[in-house]
């Protein structure tokens, strides 16, 4: 997978991310995209770490959730460094 690929990957992953978690998230669309590139590569590392699973191609069904999950995690993260409360 490209470096396009990647930056569409992390984007959508973060959003849906901060879709899925409760509250209110702060950043913008960099601070999103950054979040899941960087929850991608996580995901990524610890899937094939734990579970011997690696990521698949742009379209593979276990690309999109390991890296939706390592965002989530990247994410919750990211609130507990910055201080934000995931309250709404």
């Amino acid at each position: 997978m490209g470096i396009i690929g990647w930056i569409v990957l992390g984007l959508i992953a973060g959003a849906i991310a901060k879709a899925i978690l409760p509250g209110r998230q702060g950043g913008g669309w960099i601070i999103t995209l950054v979040l899941g590139v960087v929850g991608a590569l996580l995901g990524g590392f610890l899937a094939s770490a734990i579970f011997g699973v690696t990521l698949g191609g742009f379209f593979e069904i276990r690309t999109w959730i390991i890296a939706i999950l390592g965002a989530i995690v990247v994410l919750l993260i990211y609130g507990l460094v910055t201080g934000r409360s995931r309250r709404a």
